[in-house]
């Protein structure tokens, strides 16, 4: 708004002071939060309603089973050799580590 060509007194009705800008905050934030609450229960009383209706259990509709785990490729695998004398560990996968190539691995399997 232009208000070079307003009277003082018009420009002071018409721009809200701090103090009235927030009790006007202060008044929509419980007008706010008085409709939620309102709407929320209203949904949760349609929602008992429907789940009474259909005899629904908590399971079908919040699908509260777990998750089937997916394999990844960054999936840990369990180690099949062990090197007692340094402590150095393989699972089996990949080239060979120096301490085990080329010998036999039986060894050095975990059991």
């Amino acid at each position: 708004m232009c208000t070079e060509f307003l009277p003082p007194i018009l420009i002071k009705q018409t721009m809200a002071t701090l103090k009235e800008l927030l009790e006007q905050r202060r008044t929509l934030e419980a007008q706010i939060a008085d409709a939620r609450k309102t709407e929320t229960a209203d949904a949760i009383a349609k929602v008992r309603s429907l789940v009474a209706d259909f005899g629904l259990t908590a399971d079908e509709v919040f699908n509260t089973k777990p998750a089937k785990a997916k394999s990844s490729a960054g999936s840990k695998v369990a180690v099949k050799y062990l090197d007692p004398v340094t402590g150095n560990s393989w699972t089996g996968r990949g080239k060979a580590p120096l301490w085990i190539a080329g010998k036999d691995r039986s060894q050095y399997l975990i059991k």
